[in-house]
């Protein structure tokens, strides 16, 4: 058997491989890469997907903005490329795309970010552009979210998450209190302390009773609403380092930052490339 199109959890993986008792290899590839990797019938280790069919080669190539680097240590990282006779020639009269995915040397930059093992394997471990799939093979594009949401003024940030193993997307937000006053106020909501009351269950319901209104009012589909959501008391800032000089989220930053948080949203789940 074979599992492709989305990542699929090593514990299901391995649960799947005791039902059936039968080998499942796990494929890699885009669109425009067809199959580009899979692995081996007798590897019982999952969470990797396999090394370069014979069609092809994969390098990894720095990206330091992320700070990935074939010389990390333990393993070399970075955003997985591909060339070989597998390519598709290119997408039609569509010039500036075909620069933007492919190199001058016929190379595919693929946007995600690999980690080589020692056995040659490969395991996808992140994306380089924010752009990320759900379980379900279901594409997230979280500016477009985090620019629709931010239109209530409630919010003063939001940092939406996802996770390629996991099948809904969270929230980290921060509030603007005269909004949420007047939100309170608006909703005979009744409390004492500012910050306790931030931090409730009813607030949190409330927020994310929001989150499902603006499924009907900006046309989202159900995978794009978080289904959990965190409330942060500090404004994300340059000096706190989740911001850029331009006020551009750093989503790696805000993932580290919050990395506990989001833990808890999921259950305690395992991440893609941990």
């Amino acid at each position: 058997m074979i599992t492709a199109s989305a990542p699929i959890k090593p514990e299901v993986l391995d649960f799947l491989k005791v039902c059936f008792c039968v080998p499942i290899m796990e494929g890699y590839g885009q669109t425009e890469t067809a199959a580009a990797t899979i692995t081996l019938p007798n590897d019982k280790n999952t969470g990797n997907v396999g090394g370069p069919l014979e069609c092809c080669e994969i390098k990894l190539r720095d990206v330091p903005e992320l700070s990935y680097f074939h010389t990390d240590k333990p393993n070399p990282r970075g955003e997985v490329c591909i060339r070989g006779n597998n390519l598709c020639a290119g997408y039609f009269k569509a010039p500036e795309k075909n620069k933007e995915t492919f190199d001058k040397d016929g190379w595919a930059l693929t946007g995600d970010i690999g980690e080589l093992l020692p056995n040659n394997a490969l395991k996808i471990i992140d994306r380089k552009k924010h752009i990320f799939k759900l379980s379900q093979g279901e594409y997230i594009a979280p500016e477009k979210l985090e620019n629709t949401f931010i239109q209530n003024l409630v919010f003063k940030n939001i940092f939406i998450y996802g996770d390629s193993l996991q099948d809904y997307i969270v929230a980290i937000v921060v509030l603007e209190k005269e909004e949420v006053e007047k939100y309170a106020e608006r909703e005979e909501l009744e409390y004492d302390n500012y910050e306790e009351f931030i931090k409730s269950d009813t607030m949190k319901n409330k927020l994310l009773k929001l989150f499902e209104e603006f499924r009907v009012t900006s046309n989202l589909n159900s995978l794009e609403i978080p289904k959990n959501l965190y409330i942060h008391d500090e404004e994300f800032t340059v000096e706190n380092g989740l911001l850029t000089p331009t006020f551009k989220l750093k989503r790696g930053e805000a993932k580290e930052y919050f990395i506990e948080q989001i833990k808890e949203m999921y259950g305690g789940a395992i991440f893609q490339g941990e």
